[in-house]
């Protein structure tokens, strides 16, 4: 048995052996959530509760003065961000936030893979997160949010980390780079979905992870794989051999205006101020 099926027959029989060890939630994001969820608490506790953590802190000032919160007036204190951002959106943006976290690795090649997996996640956030906003502004009643799918454009491709992390201990797959290509796409939907059970998302998270990158998957209501499918179409991550004709399917389905829409000025300033979140 070659090197790379050896490495795949060891994810899938710990994936089936629930032994694959799955990356854990950040304590930040887990503490911001435990303290969302709290039906009792309010801004100032929540402020208090970021507070402990300062880059996460300034991250949310940031993310308040963004050109995406659609506000002109500078905020400067965290308790001030807090109230205009609100507790759900904090909710999800610091769980958002703390994802960089986990994509982070003392073995230099590993690292490698782990920043452009991030940077990928984040270009297609940034356009999922733009194209919902779009889509919101005409469709006003449907139960799809901003803030679902901030976080849930950067959790869809979380299955890649323990593919990554188990690799590192088998550093001589590394010679065939294809090996992690094959693994990835076998493999991460199915963690991933098991990651976001891990962690005690819903089941449109899980949604996500397992079905973003499935072709058979073809959800007949707009969810918001949808968006991510969009945005990672846009961005050449998801390989199609028709990006038209693949944007095509959005816009008769409703979740795109039109495929022109992503050259419109008034999209591409939208996606600055997105991407300026992130920056």
């Amino acid at each position: 048995m070659s090197t790379e099926n050896a490495l795949l027959t060891i994810l899938v029989d710990k994936i089936n052996n629930d032994t694959l060890v799955l990356p854990t939630l950040p304590e930040v994001a887990v503490r911001v959530r435990q303290a969302a969820d709290d039906p009792e608490v309010n801004l100032l506790q929540m402020a208090d509760v970021i507070s402990h953590d300062p880059a996460l802190a300034a991250r949310m000032i940031k993310v308040a003065n963004s050109g995406f919160m659609g506000r002109s007036i500078k905020v400067n204190t965290l308790n001030q961000a807090v109230t205009r951002i609100g507790l759900r959106q904090i909710k999800n943006i610091a769980t958002a936030m703390a994802m960089e976290q986990l994509f982070v690795s003392n073995n230099k090649l590993i690292k490698t893979y782990m920043d452009k997996a991030w940077q990928k996640t984040l270009k297609v956030a940034c356009q999922a997160i733009s194209t919902m906003e779009f889509y919101l502004r005409i469709n006003k009643h449907t139960s799809l949010n901003k803030d679902t799918i901030t976080l849930a454009s950067l959790v869809f491709n979380i299955g890649v980390l323990p593919i990554l992390t188990e690799a590192e201990k088998h550093p001589e797959v590394f010679a065939n780079p294809s090996f992690l290509a094959h693994a990835i796409q076998k493999l991460a939907g199915r963690i991933g979905g098991a990651i976001m059970r891990e962690w005690g998302f819903t089941d449109e998270f899980v949604e996500v992870a397992e079905s973003w990158a499935n072709p058979n998957y073809k959800p007949e209501h707009v969810c918001y794989v949808d968006f991510i499918r969009a945005g990672a179409i846009v961005e050449g991550i998801l390989q199609v051999s028709d990006k038209a004709a693949a944007l095509g399917v959005y816009e008769e389905k409703g979740v795109l205006r039109s495929i022109d829409m992503f050259t419109d000025d008034a999209y591409l300033e939208l996606l600055t101020d997105v991407k300026s979140m992130f920056a």
